[in-house]
């Protein structure tokens, strides 16, 4: 049976994003930290980090914020970059200020480009960040690709080939699975993330993408609910689906 963790809180508290120590040690002195409904007299003190301790503790007048761990889906819209430092609007602007401070960083698993929208992932859970990005694991990543020019029969067979190779790389594309759905629009599977790697596999045979949108990942889909712009925390249920 594993032990439960435990942790100072100052230390969780600042690497969750609140504050520095000093600033939450404060807090607790001045009775601004609850546990159980009874005030923290020191942030010093040492917590089991629990799934219910987000129930259970409150930070001046606040629920905690979700525990390292977290997986956040995101529907990206058009015009976002998947960066912490590039010029412009960024994924992180779509999430709680807090959320941006955390130590280990949220970060994104995979990128999409700023002209692609959809589902993407944000987590602090580096191992298994890894885990879903792996090319050997071989999660499905399901596009709706718009196309320029009309399809011309032939690249449901090229793609799923195995031999299809990209502008400028050496080595052929895993078989890939595409699913026509009018002669300017097709759904695209694919389990590599190479650059621009859907809109470089059209290109390839003389189309255009002219607007892409992911909606899967793996057996997880972007709920219609979820607008542009906005994103929910996934449940350990929703991370399953990953793999179903």
């Amino acid at each position: 049976m594993s032990k439960t963790a435990t942790s100072r809180l100052d230390k969780l508290l600042a690497n969750m994003g609140y504050a520095s120590r000093r600033e939450i040690q404060m807090l607790a002195r001045n009775g601004r930290i609850f546990l159980d409904g009874a005030p923290i007299a020191s942030a010093e003190q040492r917590i089991a980090i629990t799934p219910d301790l987000r129930e259970r503790l409150v930070v001046d007048g606040e629920p905690l914020d979700p525990l390292p761990g977290l997986v956040v889906m995101v529907n990206k819209p058009l015009g976002m970059t998947c960066s912490h430092k590039e010029a412009g609007a960024l994924i992180y602007d779509l999430l709680p200020t807090r959320w941006r401070r955390r130590d280990p960083a949220i970060s994104t698993v995979g990128r999409l480009d700023k002209e692609t929208s959809g589902l993407i992932l944000l987590t602090d859970d580096g191992a298994l960040l890894h885990r879903i990005i792996s090319p050997k694991n071989h999660v499905a990543k399901h596009y709706l690709a718009t196309l320029d020019r009309p399809l011309e029969g032939s690249e449901a067979e090229l793609f799923a080939s195995g031999t299809l190779m990209l502008e400028g790389e050496a080595k052929p594309l895993l078989p890939a699975e595409l699913e026509v759905l009018s002669p300017h629009q097709a759904r695209l599977a694919i389990t590599e993330g190479r650059y621009h790697q859907v809109r470089r596999m059209f290109a390839a045979t003389g189309n255009h993408v002219t607007a892409l949108h992911r909606e899967s990942l793996g057996g997880l889909t972007l709920p219609p609910g979820l607008q542009a712009g906005e994103f929910q925390l996934l449940t350990t249920d929703d991370i399953a689906a990953i793999w179903a």
